[in-house]
């Protein structure tokens, strides 16, 4: 007995010695949940409040006011997948339903380096989730290094054309010695690719014959890629689907004035050509947007010495419907223009044949500006300007670069006025979140 008092008592003086730390750290164990638990409520609630406050401030009415698309990525699918009201099976991005397109291309085999580098950027921002193919035209048949590197680069088939020579080449009517004046001339004037043959067969190709290659004729929507260029943002959506159900035709993203050198007489020609064909044009068409010249807010005039005032689209990014090419309408305009010589006498392009075609055959609401898409092609930049659909589509773009769309020398604010007017692309597809990914993934 004695022996185990002699234990317990200095357990016990311990024990008094030792009880008001215990206390003690008890009682601020005690205040720190407690405070903890209030900093974690107030958190809440102005975390709620906060959230409250951005899902108004989407609602405001302003250039960009977007709601938060959904993304197929691997973080919001997942979400979604927890998400009870929604069928499971649409997630995967297998079953996704995709449009009859391609991505076309017409590209040199000296030119890999440069489209690689356009394709991982189409790649990450679009077709990673899609998986659409790839078509590349050559007026040269395209060597194993250029199929073997695209292949690998590309998420859908590849496959790859031999332009015929009666596509590409000079025409037989074309008169050889005025031709080659023709050059001389534009050599002299230092008119811009005038020197250039292969440039343009390049736009009389794209101008009439590119809807209807051997690769492209199975297809009723393409995507024009060229190499060098580069993608900003995410697509918000398959735009392929957004013009089938929103019967669009065709879309631009830049809209300039041409080098008026270039094209002497294309609207001399053109205006030939409706006075043989009054039906063709429209009844909605936007022609004014080709021959207003009256000045718009700050932006400048064009130095057009006929009754065209040079806008037109740039043609290097195209997103479009192959049927509106090839039809009648279309057809005849196209020949027409390439019977006149205008593609070697003079040095036509095939973005102010492609534009004013649209314009004067197509109702001006078939046309769409795409907003929201970040594009470069040398020399020139366009991106969204808004905070909301720049963070949404994860948009990233130079900080240095100016864009074009809203300095002096575009021609949007001309079609804002004359054509189909500034459209938001949430009248068309920024819906609620579960009607917009039913309408994305519907089988």
């Amino acid at each position: 007995m004695l022996s185990l008092l002699r234990r317990l008592v200095p357990l016990l003086v311990i024990s008094i010695l030792i009880f008001p730390y215990i206390t003690r750290l008890v009682t601020i164990r005690t205040s720190i949940i407690s405070k903890f638990n209030t900093f974690e409520e107030i958190y809440q609630n102005r975390s709620d409040d906060a959230q409250f406050f951005l899902n108004r401030a989407k609602l405001k009415g302003a250039t960009n006011s977007y709601v938060e698309p959904i993304y197929l990525t691997d973080k919001n699918l997942e979400k979604l997948r927890n998400d009870d009201n929604i069928d499971k099976s649409v997630f995967d991005n297998e079953n996704i339903k995709l449009e009859n397109a391609t991505l076309l291309v017409l590209c040199r085999n000296w030119e890999l380096k440069d489209i690689l580098s356009s394709m991982r950027s189409l790649e990450d921002r679009f077709n990673k989730n899609y998986h659409y193919p790839w078509t590349f035209l050559n007026d040269v048949p395209f060597d194993e290094e250029f199929i073997m590197w695209t292949t690998e680069m590309a998420s859908g088939k590849t496959e790859y054309g031999l332009i015929p020579k009666e596509d590409w080449n000079t025409p037989s009517f074309i008169d050889q010695e005025k031709y080659e004046k023709s050059i001389e001339k534009a050599i002299k004037d230092d008119i811009i690719y005038g020197f250039s043959k292969s440039y343009r067969n390049m736009c009389h190709f794209n101008s009439g014959y590119f809807f209807r290659q051997e690769l492209t004729l199975k297809y009723d929507y393409y995507f024009r890629v060229e190499p060098g260029v580069e993608y900003f943002c995410d697509f918000q959506m398959d735009p392929f689907r957004l013009l089938r159900e929103s019967g669009k035709k065709y879309t631009f993203v830049v809209s300039l004035y041409e080098y008026p050198e270039t094209i002497p007489t294309l609207w001399d020609t053109v205006e030939d050509f409706l006075n043989e064909h009054p039906s063709y044009l429209h009844p909605n068409s936007a022609i004014e947007f080709l021959t207003s010249k009256a000045p718009i807010g700050t932006n400048a005039l064009d130095l057009g010495n006929s009754s065209y005032n040079l806008c037109h689209f740039w043609s290097n990014f195209e997103i479009g419907d192959l049927n509106f090419f090839r039809s009648k309408e279309y057809l005849d305009y196209f020949e027409y223009l390439s019977k006149s010589g205008g593609f070697y006498y003079e040095r036509w392009g095939d973005a102010p044949v492609h534009s004013i075609g649209a314009v004067l055959l197509l109702d001006k609401d078939e046309i769409l500006h795409f907003e929201d898409i970040g594009y470069n092609h040398v020399p020139f930049f366009t991106y969204p300007e808004g905070r909301q659909v720049t963070k949404y589509k994860r948009c990233v773009v130079p900080k240095d670069k100016d864009n074009i769309n809203v300095k002096l020398g575009s021609c949007l604010p001309r079609w804002w006025k004359f054509g189909s007017g500034k459209k938001f692309l949430k009248e068309y597809y920024h819906e609620d979140e579960y009607l917009q990914l039913k309408k994305l993934l519907k089988q």
